[in-house]
């Protein structure tokens, strides 16, 4: 199952793709994660990407594009892939047609993970971790069972992103609604996306989501 998961930020895409990793038994792959491997191999595209990095300057398209074929050409997404955060724009959305056509690929679905921003506004800036396990909750609609205790590893030490607060997501919803808002009709174009309520439970959603892959 080749997949791309879309929505804002907050929407639960993370949790989602945690889920379908499961359930599926392929892996997800994010753009920043994929650049630091093909760093870290020292692969062509990885020096190239390095250089620019250090250069302190954007990524390409053409490096990013390089770096996601690279990737989805390695034996673990020969059953099939979960993108978050990639494509972008629309000339990464046709590269990746291109680069998996030219192997004989095709995307399955994309799935668009939609909430109302009110509600993600609130989701993010209530939003705080564990500082040792990563293990996420929130103010008001998940918080430890023992307060002050992580459910998951037992540590007491917590933290929150600088840019969780109201101000700078409602900035980040404007970027993204910018950005994704022609992908949203590339894919529906393509007859690839399918809508999925995210104002529900985490099992809703997953339920949901169940139903569009058919499972």
């Amino acid at each position: 199952m080749k997949l791309i998961l879309i929505g804002p930020p907050g929407a639960g895409k993370g949790t989602q793709a945690e889920r379908l990793i499961q359930a599926l038994g392929i892996p997800q792959l994010s753009t920043g994660d994929m650049l630091r491997a093909a760093v870290t191999a020292g692969t062509p595209v990885g020096k190239a990407a390095d250089a620019v990095m250090k250069a302190g300057k954007l990524v390409s398209d053409d490096i990013v594009n390089a770096v996601v074929d690279e990737r989805l050409a390695a034996p673990d997404c020969a059953k099939g892939f979960i993108l978050d955060g990639y494509p972008r724009t629309l000339v990464q959305a046709d590269a990746l047609k291109a680069a998996m056509a030219a192997r004989g690929e095709s995307l399955d679905l994309v799935i668009e993970i939609t909430v109302d921003d009110a509600v993600l506004v609130d989701r993010v800036s209530g939003r705080y971790s564990c500082g040792s396990c990563g293990a996420v909750y929130h103010d008001t609609t998940h918080r430890p069972k023992v307060d002050g205790t992580c459910d998951r590893c037992g540590s007491s030490t917590f933290k929150r992103r600088a840019d969780d607060n109201a101000e700078t997501m409602r900035s980040r919803l404007m970027t993204y609604y910018r950005e994704t808002s022609p992908l949203i009709g590339y894919y529906h174009a393509l007859g690839l996306l399918r809508r999925v309520d995210g104002m529900g439970t985490m099992d809703e959603v997953s339920a949901a989501i169940s139903k569009a892959l058919g499972r």
